[in-house]
């Protein structure tokens, strides 16, 4: 379990992925469905803000406003979309949670993590680079599963999830969203340690 470094609310909560109708079934869009997930769970409504290249909602979460951002860039430039909104509302690297993709997880896992690398990743690279090579913002890693080799990657990540996969990766995001009010809060300890504890009910063959 990752060690929690520091205990600020979050402020704001990013979901990756890339536009359009094309992609939205796709393994790399799993950031998207958690952002969208949480927006049913609470009642958020998303508008297009060209100044922040994405779709923006405000929400309440453990009685918090957080904003929720989609950013409408591909996911190698989400950085554009994020840096815009961090800047503008002034928003420390440490109160934004950013949902995304994770190849080196099986579907059906899922945790959060607080700051460090990036895991080759383009959209947290991206990110990075754009808030100064900051790496201290908090992600949820979505476990989509890994291909085997590297040459895959892009085709697994871009390909669409079967209903079994998705299914798993709805109900691991179900579980994340009964964490998430400890995360907002602060509690990022309490946070993973329900994923943790959780994590069994959701791999493959134990359902």
């Amino acid at each position: 379990m990752d060690s929690p470094g520091h205990s600020i609310p979050l402020d704001l909560i990013v979901g990756l992925g890339n536009p359009g109708k094309d992609y939205a079934d796709t393994r790399h869009n799993a950031g998207v469905w958690f952002v969208d997930a949480l927006t049913e769970r609470v009642g958020g409504s998303f508008k297009a803000e060209k100044k922040f290249y994405g779709r923006l909602a405000q929400v309440t979460v453990a009685g918090r406003e957080v904003r929720l951002l989609l950013p409408d860039t591909y996911m190698n430039e989400s950085g554009k979309s994020v840096s815009a909104l961090v800047n503008f509302f002034k928003i420390a690297p440490e109160a934004i949670l950013v949902a995304h993709d994770e190849i080196d997880f099986p579907t059906g896992k899922i945790r959060f993590k607080q700051s460090g690398g990036l895991a080759g990743h383009n959209g947290l690279r991206d990110i990075s680079r754009l808030m100064s090579g900051s790496v201290a913002f908090n992600r949820l890693r979505i476990g989509v599963g890994h291909p085997g080799s590297q040459a895959g990657v892009t085709g697994h990540v871009l390909g669409k999830v079967s209903r079994q996969d998705r299914e798993m990766v709805d109900r691991c995001i179900d579980e994340a969203l009964l964490a998430l009010p400890l995360a907002v809060a602060g509690d990022w300890q309490g946070a993973m340690q329900h994923l943790h504890n959780a994590e069994q009910p959701f791999q493959r063959g134990s359902i």
